[in-house]
């Protein structure tokens, strides 16, 4: 199938390109800073920004969300939500 917009470049307010799974870790980065989390199963989100050194906690975050953050760690401790997907 052709890519019609190939010739585009892309930007921040592109859909994503690519996607990975995440095992949240306390002290791993992620292989790519993400440009958004996807979240499968409700809980609580413990993230490292990009810019940031302490992590923030997005509460009560429902299944089916999409956290337009730019992350580069989700944290193990803390982190209830589960089938969560990065997103760059």
């Amino acid at each position: 199938m052709p890519d019609t917009f190939s010739s585009h470049g892309a930007g921040l307010e592109s859909p994503a390109f690519d996607a990975v799974s995440i095992v949240p870790h306390d002290t791993n980065d992620l292989a790519f800073t993400a440009r958004g989390l996807y979240v499968g199963g409700d809980g609580d989100v413990v993230a490292l920004l990009k810019g940031d050194t302490v992590a923030v906690t997005f509460k009560n975050v429902l299944a089916g969300s999409i956290l337009p953050v730019s992350a580069k760690r989700v944290l193990a401790t803390g982190t209830t939500a589960t089938h969560l997907v990065a997103l760059w």
